[in-house]
């Protein structure tokens, strides 16, 4: 009589790894993010990029064009697609409740505390001491950003793309989903036509 082996289910342990993972991920992201969604943009770029590798340089900056077109907070369009991408369903959510609900909880406990210390100096240099810190994430991201630019269209219309962006969001006022979405329609157009005509 010989003895059956035990099932070995091979996928759930890899499953549950993931989840934890983006459960971690996106944790230290929606912690971490000071001053909103912006701040939080080079954080998703460590963990999904640089960390877990779950995205290259080019997806993650699609996905980042793509989700400043559409309305909503970037933070949250960000973790519950990269989360739905990685796990389905499930790691969508699982992405969106480690990125949104620790912070809310924390806010509601700490705010009152906050709110009545707010005038004091050190709270208010707490805060200020905060924003060099993700500029300068930001500028490194930025740099990222130019630098694959300059390597795929070429320096010189990159940098004209990027103080165009620049005079007509800052100088203008123009909304940067209208940039985005010019630049897609402008790419596409001539590839839609070109596949017509063959």
């Amino acid at each position: 009589m010989t003895e059956e082996k035990p099932k070995v289910r091979q996928r759930e342990p890899s499953r549950s790894r993931l989840y934890a993972d983006l459960f971690a991920a996106f944790f230290r992201v929606g912690m971490l993010g000071f001053g909103g969604g912006p701040s939080s943009i080079p954080l998703f770029h460590q963990e999904v990029v640089k960390k877990y590798r779950w995205m290259s340089d080019d997806d993650f900056g699609d996905t980042l064009a793509l989700a400043n077109t559409m309305p909503g907070p970037i933070a949250t369009k960000m973790a519950g697609y990269i989360g739905y991408r990685l796990g389905g369903l499930t790691g969508s959510l699982t992405a969106l409740i480690a990125n949104v609900v620790p912070t809310v909880l924390l806010m509601i406990l700490l705010l009152s505390t906050l709110q009545a210390f707010k005038d004091l100096p050190w709270v208010a240099s707490m805060s200020a001491a905060v924003v060099p810190v993700v500029g300068v994430m930001l500028a490194v991201l930025t740099w990222d950003f130019l630098k694959k630019s300059g390597q795929s269209l070429g320096w010189t219309r990159a940098v004209v793309l990027a103080v165009l962006a620049a005079v007509l969001m800052e100088a203008l006022g123009v909304h940067p989903a209208f940039l985005i979405l010019a630049v897609l329609v402008f790419v596409f157009l001539p590839l839609k036509k070109g596949g017509e005509n063959e």
